[in-house]
């Protein structure tokens, strides 16, 4: 398992989204990688001091995020919607969309200006 972790304005951690290494690696090959620009940035959680790659989620950041979730979010529904008319196995595809409703719904939260692909 790997994390997305999403940071507040005071660059504290808030929240982590644990993913399977199978979804970051979907992620990674997908526009998400492509989406803002990395920073090292430096912070200090629990008193100890770190620099950290972290995207900030600037407005239009934020909104292309959002827009990347929500139409991943429309696509594996629809295979999903498919697949169980086929009956065919659907793990991977309800794991990834609840993966992508939980990420979603940190952009969307504004409370987090930080997040970290790691």
């Amino acid at each position: 398992m790997l994390d997305i972790e999403f940071f507040s304005g005071d660059k504290q951690p808030l929240h982590r989204v644990e993913v399977a290494d199978t979804f970051l690696l979907w992620l990674a090959r997908s526009d998400f990688a492509r989406i803002g620009e990395e920073t090292a940035t430096d912070l200090s959680i629990n008193g100890e001091p770190l620099t950290l790659p972290l995207v900030r989620l600037a407005p239009l950041t934020r909104k292309t995020f959002i827009e990347f979730f929500t139409e991943a979010v429309v696509i594996h529904t629809k295979e999903i919607l498919l697949q169980l008319d086929a009956n065919s196995p659907q793990a991977e595809l309800i794991y990834r969309l609840k993966k992508l409703i939980e990420l979603l719904d940190c952009l969307k939260n504004e409370d987090y200006q930080y997040l970290q692909r790691v």
